[in-house]
């Protein structure tokens, strides 16, 4: 029995590694090597291990983006921060808005994240800009 079970924690474990997307935020390079302050991707999922998905968005250290592509605009569901770096985003064009701050770390779901006074707010698809910085 303490076999059995020691196989199906083992399994249960491993799965959830083999699912795991979200890069470590020491590891953030591009595929050229250098350094990527944040990622941000579009896809998010109440399971943390599956978010961090499909398309994804580079933010360089310095990048000033007041206004992000028309492709990306209200897009980001989670990123994820180097370490030693900030993300510092936007949800209107033009650096206006409401504005939030997000340190070193994962932020496997943007829709956890409020924003603001407005209790039914979140960052979760409502990033117009951004500036990043190590």
């Amino acid at each position: 029995m303490k076999t059995l079970i020691a196989v199906l924690l083992c399994t249960a474990l491993c799965w959830d590694g083999l699912n795991a997307q979200c890069p470590e935020p020491a590891t953030l390079k591009d595929v050229n090597g250098a350094k990527v302050c944040a990622r941000m991707f579009a896809d998010s999922d109440i399971i943390y291990a599956q978010s961090c998905g499909g398309d994804s968005l580079d933010a360089y250290p310095d990048d000033d983006i007041p206004t992000i592509t028309r492709s990306w605009n209200d897009r980001v569901s989670s990123l994820v921060v180097n370490r030693g770096c900030s993300l510092t985003v936007w949800d209107r064009y033009q650096k206006r808005g409401s504005k939030r701050k997000f340190s070193a770390g994962i932020q496997y779901r943007l829709k956890e994240v409020g924003q603001g006074l407005g209790i039914f707010r979140n960052w979760d698809n409502d990033i117009s800009g951004y500036y990043c910085v190590c």
